[in-house]
């Protein structure tokens, strides 16, 4: 019965170590998707509140570290066990990264308040937003459905977005070049881009994990 109950113990510590995970990770989708809709709409408070959201991330995130470490010291964890909670340390390092993002592009709409902003200069911003958001959603159910396929996918696509911040890179600086009054607001929005493309390769990490948390091994080349 003792067997029994430390064992239905610690999978319950387990489960709710999964579950704050879960809740970290919804917290964090959100501040992406603000920080950008913050950007586009040069929205103060929507900013401020993305601000001060990453605060609770990083409160989740010592919870998670600290739970995650009390059960390697107290429960000895072995094998798959011990890659669980390895794991579960590693994505919430990853997700608080991609909250300071998303809290560093929420700081730039508070910058740029008052500077002209042109449409056509935040579209590549907004579509290197969409598909950081679509990989960190991917990444993070591939991770609660410990579906390594899915997780190998978002895998490959870091390069999508890398592409799209290099293109993006050249034409910002073209506009600077072409008209020095736009130097200011194409330099917030580089800064901008750069947390994006940031946020796409946290993503890429945590796919690593969850490959790593469900065959045993790091991703090679040949996985792919």
């Amino acid at each position: 019965m003792i067997t029994q109950h430390i064992v239905a113990s610690y999978e319950n510590e387990l489960r709710e170590l999964g579950r704050k995970i879960a809740e970290m990770g919804g917290q964090v989708e959100r501040l992406v998707a603000d920080s950008t809709t913050a950007l586009l709409k040069r929205d103060i408070a929507l900013a401020e509140r993305v601000i001060i959201g990453d605060r609770k991330v990083n409160a989740l995130q010592h919870e998670i570290e600290n739970a995650a470490v009390t059960m390697i010291a107290l429960r000895q964890p072995i094998a798959d066990d011990l890659r669980e909670v390895i794991s579960s340390i590693r994505v919430a390092i990853d997700l608080e990264r991609i909250a300071d993002h998303a809290k560093n592009t929420a700081k730039r709409v508070l910058a740029l308040d008052g500077e002209f902003m042109a449409q056509k200069q935040l579209r590549g911003v907004e579509h290197m937003s969409e598909i950081a958001l679509e990989q960190l959603k991917a990444v993070l159910d591939a991770y609660a459905n410990r579906d390594d396929q899915k997780a190998l996918a978002v895998w490959r696509r870091d390069g999508e977005v890398d592409a799209i911040y290099s293109s993006l890179f050249r034409e910002l600086l073209t506009y600077m070049m072409e008209d020095p009054r736009s130097i200011t607001l194409c330099t917030h929005l580089l800064f901008a881009a750069k947390n994006i493309e940031r946020i796409g390769d946290h993503a890429q990490n945590i796919a690593e994990t969850v490959h790593y948390l469900v065959v045993g091994e790091p991703v090679v080349e040949d996985t792919l």
